[in-house]
């Protein structure tokens, strides 16, 4: 079944609570981490996630788009992360492997992530540790972009990585997901689809969140 994770960015956080409620027939909640520094933009932190933590038993499914991410990896996952999530191009080989090794040591899913411009290649030395990969098909660091269609090559070359190996690792995919492209990127081999402003955006959230996981149909 095709998973749907519904973005906080996209939230109204002056009653963050509220919203989170209200979109709860979601599998994950996505929760993108950003410090002005690896992409150009500022967003939530520890806090959040410990309050976020506090007031749902959904998923949470933590993106960290932050630099030396492997420093506070362990951290997130004490915070109530259910799944963390970091880049690649973040980290050096070595620290990549401790970090992962880290949050399953704290019983947690381990995921990696790529930007539009990083090879698939680039996660193949450690795709049997991981339990999600993450493609990216926006620039990270902003809501409400353009999807980038050009990545649906990458996610299928993922998808034959994965089988390949037989091993179990989701495929998740952030960046202008709406009920047309949902429906590509989950015939490209995509399991899980991160939505904001599409499910955010919508007067009905739940029948969209449903939409979207039968790939717009």
């Amino acid at each position: 079944m095709i998973k749907i994770s519904p973005s906080i960015l996209a939230a109204d956080f002056s009653k963050l609570g509220e919203e989170i409620k209200n979109i709860e027939s979601a599998d994950y909640l996505h929760f993108d981490v950003m410090d002005g520094v690896f992409v150009p933009n500022i967003s939530v932190g520890i806090p959040v996630l410990e309050s976020v933590r506090r007031i749902t038993e959904m998923t949470l499914d933590v993106h960290l788009m932050i630099t030396s991410p492997a420093r506070y990896t362990a951290r997130f996952a004490q915070a109530g992360a259910d799944i963390v999530v970091f880049h690649v191009e973040a980290e050096t080989p070595q620290s990549t492997r401790q970090a992962i090794e880290e949050i399953h040591g704290h019983g947690k899913k381990a995921g990696l992530s790529v930007k539009p411009a990083t090879p698939v290649s680039e996660l193949e030395p450690y795709i049997e540790m991981l339990d999600l990969v993450l493609v990216m098909t926006v620039e990270p660091g902003f809501g409400g972009q353009k999807f980038m269609a050009d990545m649906l090559p990458k996610i299928s070359q993922l998808k034959e990585m994965i089988d390949r190996r037989g091993i179990d690792c989701e495929i998740e995919v952030d960046g202008g997901i709406n009920l047309e492209t949902a429906k590509v990127c989950i015939e490209a081999g995509a399991t899980v689809l991160v939505a904001g402003s599409d499910i955010f955006g919508a007067e009905n959230r739940a029948a969209r969140i449903e939409a979207l996981r039968h790939g717009g149909v």
